[in-house]
C-alpha cells in the first residue's frame, strides 16, 4: 500500500465506514443501472468470483431485469467449508494485528500481508503451482510477489468486502430464478470445490439452467482462471448464442 492510499484511508471512515452485505451491493448496482444509466432492461450479466455470486442475485432478486446471467468461478450457497474457512481466517489475522489499530493503520498490517501469502497459494491451480514452483528459489519468488500483491491493497477494503458476504445465500430461491442461467466453474477451482458437486445437484431446480465445470490443467490458474478469458471465452460464446434463442419470457 502506499503512502497516498494510507493518508486516503486515514481520512475516509476506515473502520467507522457502515457495514453491508451483497444484497446491499446488488440493490445498488440494480439502482446505478436503472436510475443512473437509465437502462430498464439488461440483455445478459456475467460476473466472476464475488461478481458471478451476485450475478445468482440479480437472477433472483430482479427476475425480469435481463434475458440471462453467467455465473463464474461462484457456487449458488451460503458460505461454508473451505469457502468460510479462508474467508474467517483473513479477518482474524487483519483484526488480531496490532498495527491494524481498529482500522486507524499507518502502515499495511502483516496479518493481513501473511494472511495473503496463503490465500495466493490457495487461490492458484494445484498442477499450475507444481509447473512454476520446482524449487526454494521459485516458491521464494512466489511469496515475494504474494506480499508486493498484499502491501497494494487496503486491507480495510479486503476485510469489508469479505464481511459482506455473510448474507450470501441464494439456494433456497433457484426455482423463482425466470431467466436463462449458464453457470461456469474450473474443476481446480480451491474455493468451489468441485468434488462437493453443488452445481450437478441444484442447478436442476433452475428452469432454465446450464452449467459446465472446465477441468484444470499446467495451464490454468484454479480459482485466477478467470482473469486468463482466453481460456473460456468460447463458453461465453455458447451462452450469448443460448441467448439468441427464444426467450424463456417475453421480457423486453
Amino acid at each position: 500500500m502506499s503512502a497516498t492510499a494510507n493518508q486516503a484511508g486515514r481520512a475516509g471512515l476506515s473502520a467507522g465506514f457502515p457495514n453491508y452485505g451483497y444484497g446491499d451491493i446488488v440493490d445498488l448496482q440494480h439502482k446505478l443501472v436503472t436510475e443512473t444509466l437509465r437502462i430498464k432492461h439488461l440483455y445478459a450479466i456475467l460476473g466472476m468470483s464475488m461478481g458471478g455470486m451476485n450475478a445468482w442475485q440479480w437472477a433472483e432478486a430482479y427476475p425480469d431485469a435481463m434475458d440471462g446471467v453467467m455465473p463464474v468461478v461462484s457456487l449458488p450457497i451460503k458460505m461454508s467449508g473451505r469457502n468460510m474457512l479462508w474467508r474467517r481466517m483473513v479477518i482474524n489475522d487483519i483484526r488480531a494485528d496490532p498495527d491494524w489499530n481498529s482500522g486507524n493503520y499507518t502502515k499495511p498490517p502483516g496479518g493481513w500481508l501473511r494472511g495473503y501469502e496463503v490465500l495466493r497459494m490457495l487461490i492458484d491451480g494445484v498442477p499450475h503451482l507444481q509447473v512454476i514452483v520446482p524449487d526454494g528459489q521459485a516458491a521464494d519468488r512466489f511469496i515475494e510477489g504474494a506480499r508486493k500483491q498484499a502491501e497494494a491493497v487496503d486491507a480495510n477494503d479486503i476485510l469489508y468486502s469479505l464481511k459482506s458476504s455473510a448474507d450470501y445465500d441464494p439456494e433456497p430461491g433457484l426455482a423463482s430464478i425466470k431467466t436463462k442461467v449458464f453457470a461456469l466453474n474450473f474443476a481446480d477451482d480451491a474455493f468451489n470445490p468441485e468434488e462437493l458437486h453443488v452445481l450437478e445437484r441444484l442447478m436442476p431446480r433452475v428452469a432454465h439452467g446450464r452449467f459446465f465445470v472446465q477441468p484444470g490443467s499446467e495451464t490454468s490458474f484454479g480459482h485466477l482462471t478467470m482473469a486468463h478469458p482466453e481460456l473460456w471465452a468460447q463458453h461465453v460464446g455458447e451462452f450469448m448464442r443460448w441467448l439468441g434463442d427464444a426467450p424463456p419470457q417475453a421480457n423486453r
